[in-house]
């Protein structure tokens, strides 16, 4: 998705990624001209490294909605950008709304992903997914997909029992971002190094997914030194020896405790017994990018995130804390009895700023 800057610089990323040991490659016709860029590089792969192109898995991804004809013919055009015959895995992009899972499994979708499996085009049909825990977990109970691609990170974890429960049942899971979506942890402030020390606050989120079982990580390499870590968790043992994990765990407590202590009694627990709101004020996403900037020193990702809400469609939320009527019906509900109101005030102060462009608009 971020290697875009010319085909060669794709062609790079492919070189280094191979060379630390990587096999699974995922793009999409969604990322600009991602998918093109990387077809000219298996192109050169397989001129010079037949059995290098053909050891890779490599998937894509459709945006769910089209008909079936029309889903046919961008599944071809995928094909033919990358120049090959056969999708290792082809995932539904953005399985983030009631009408989308619908259309994947009893609508133009279904017959879309039966049509292409059945046709030898794709080996198996999965998804990703920004949607809420309910609509994920109806997916993965339908039967109907191999794997999945889900936000799991180290400092959001409410998904994390879903990935359980699909790794129990035999499907893929992939951890949508780490890096970047799961604090921008490739530019950590002071404060989170010094909370997540011996381990650089990347190595452990990468960790920490490893250990719970998570099947693939994403690097989301733009340059061939991005790919660094790829190098060093490959050498690591497969499997946490009990020292290790020891060592993560007590890791892990610490940098609890680091956010627990700076947060004091303003802490948002993620219980969401807070919710329903009446005004739709998604008030646990909200008070978790609070927690973040206060809690780890997390500004500049926690603004980030916090201003793309309302701008990126289906993807994200759609309300922020401005929109809090201070009409109370929250307090109650809350177990450690928040001043919500004023959290969400607070959280609107801090991290509120001008609308950026998105990566992809």
């Amino acid at each position: 998705m971020r290697a875009l800057d010319s085909p060669e610089a794709t062609d790079a990323v492919l070189v280094a990624a191979l060379a630390a040991g990587i096999n699974h490659i995922e793009t999409a016709p969604a990322y600009g001209p991602a998918e093109a860029f990387l077809g000219r590089a298996l192109h050169r792969l397989g001129e010079r490294d037949p059995a290098g192109l053909s050891a890779l898995v490599l998937t894509s991804k459709l945006l769910p909605g089209p008909g079936l004809d029309e889903g046919r013919s961008q599944l071809r055009a995928c094909l033919q950008r990358l120049g090959i015959k056969r999708l290792d895995n082809l995932a539904v992009h953005g399985l983030n709304r009631p009408e989308h899972l619908d259309w994947a499994l009893s609508g133009p979708g279904a017959e879309l992903l039966a049509w292409a499996t059945g046709e030898g085009l794709v080996g198996q049909v999965g998804f990703s997914s920004h949607g809420d825990t309910d609509l994920i977990e109806s997916a993965l109970g339908s039967g109907r997909f191999s794997f999945c691609s889900l936000h799991l990170h180290l400092f959001d974890q409410e998904r994390l029992p879903l990935a359980r429960q699909a790794l129990a049942a035999g499907l893929g899971v992939m951890a949508i971002s780490p890096a970047d979506k799961g604090g921008r942890l490739y530019a950590p402030p002071d404060e989170l190094m010094a909370d997540c020390a011996p381990f650089a606050p990347l190595e452990l989120a990468y960790r920490f997914l490893l250990a719970e079982g998570i099947s693939t990580l994403t690097l989301g390499a733009a340059r061939p030194e991005d790919l660094a870590w790829a190098v060093r968790l490959g050498a690591a043992a497969a499997v946490l020896s009990a020292p290790e994990r020891q060592a993560l765990a007590a890791t892990l407590a610490r940098l609890e405790a680091a956010g627990r202590e700076r947060l004091g009694a303003d802490r948002c627990g993620q219980c969401r017994q807070c919710l329903p709101c009446p005004n739709a004020v998604p008030i646990p996403a909200l008070l978790r990018l609070r927690n973040l900037a206060v809690g780890h020193g997390m500004e500049p990702f926690a603004s980030e995130r916090y201003n793309l809400i309302g701008r990126a469609g289906h993807w994200w939320e759609q309300v922020d804390a401005s929109a809090c009527g201070r009409c109370g019906a929250c307090l109650p509900r809350c177990p450690l009895q928040l001043p919500i109101p004023d959290l969400l005030a607070d959280t609107h102060r801090r991290l509120a700023a001008a609308p950026r462009r998105r990566l992809w608009s």
